[in-house]
């Protein structure tokens, strides 16, 4: 419970300061979300005053930080400028995309980093290592949307197996064949992800690996004929997850940050996508309450991965 209580603290103290410097960094770009109605010649300045009032633009700052606090712990983050809806619930519509696009990938990206970087190391210096560094190597020398792009031009327009955009069909379904249509519409964005992410956690698990096949405990064990299946699932597997696990919740904020592009480039209705038209509109609200959002998130997904290691090491200290 004391540690739950202080991992609450960190998220809540993380969060005050996070608000603050995204506030203060939002309001000093340049432009605002007004910046066409002072150029229109038709649009009064009495009109333009009445309508800063409405969203409580004309207070000081520090007035609409402490206003946009208030109503944010209550859930509440306030009237978008473009669309005239309630921010929240425009953003909890599309978290559920988001999320489980980044969580199947980060999914996919730690099974297949393991096996591969585990691989390469038990083949140090043979084809099968050579091979799985070029794909590492492949993956970080692609930027996401050039990799979006291909993908699009080759499975969606040449072989016609996925769609090219969207996150559902022409024709209306239901349940379980609603579940697959987006599941199939998702396919090539989630992909993407799992390209561009692998390749340093496959070095990084190589390189850990290397490490343990070369300890005195790992040559001690050979020695003692222990077969390569005990010898993995003892030694090399149970030394290798607290660092990963570490890792992965470091790897959060770019999968989220990650999804901004892709969710553009595939028309996908999630935060990703919102963000970037709001961005664009200088829609303060809904800027703000998905950077809180995600900030949230990316902070949970940390404290997630402290407990699972505490779990796998109880000996950990806790703090």
């Amino acid at each position: 419970m004391k540690l739950i209580t202080k991992k609450l603290s960190y998220i809540l103290l993380m969060l005050f300061i996070i608000s603050i410097v995204s506030f203060l960094a939002i309001h000093a770009a340049p432009n605002s979300f007004f910046g066409a109605g002072e150029l229109n010649p038709n649009m009064t300045k009495e009109a333009l005053s009445q309508l800063k009032a409405i969203y409580g633009l004309d207070k000081s700052l520090l007035e609409q930080y402490l206003d946009w606090v208030f109503n944010m712990a209550h859930l509440n983050f306030g009237i978008s400028f473009v669309s005239g809806a309630d921010v929240s619930s425009d953003i909890l519509k599309r978290v559920p995309v988001t999320l489980s696009m980044n969580i199947t990938a980060l999914f996919f990206v730690f099974a297949i980093a393991l096996y591969l970087g585990i691989q390469s190391a038990l083949h140090y210096e043979k084809k099968e290592d050579h091979i799985i560094r070029q794909i590492a190597l492949l993956s970080f020398s692609l930027p996401s949307f050039y990799l979006a792009l291909l993908f699009i031009i080759f499975f969606a327009l040449k072989l016609h197996w996925f769609p090219i955009a969207g996150l559902h069909s022409m024709e209306a379904k239901t349940g379980f064949a609603n579940l697959l249509d987006m599941s199939w519409h998702l396919t090539l964005p989630v992909l993407v992800m799992v390209f561009t992410g692998i390749g340093s956690m496959i070095i990084y698990v190589r390189s850990l690996t290397l490490e343990i096949l070369k300890s005195d405990y790992y040559y001690f064990a050979r020695s003692r004929g222990v077969s390569q299946q005990k010898l993995f699932r003892r030694y090399i597997l149970p030394n290798l997850l607290p660092p990963i696990v570490t890792l992965l919740g470091l790897s959060l904020p770019g999968l989220i940050g990650g999804s901004v592009i892709l969710e553009s480039i595939f028309g996908i209705e999630g935060m990703g996508q919102l963000f970037f038209m709001s961005a664009l509109s200088r829609d303060y609200p809904v800027i703000m309450g998905i950077l809180m959002i995600t900030a949230f998130l990316t902070l949970a997904g940390n404290i997630l991965a402290d407990l699972i290691l505490l779990r796998l090491n109880p000996y950990m200290k806790r703090t």
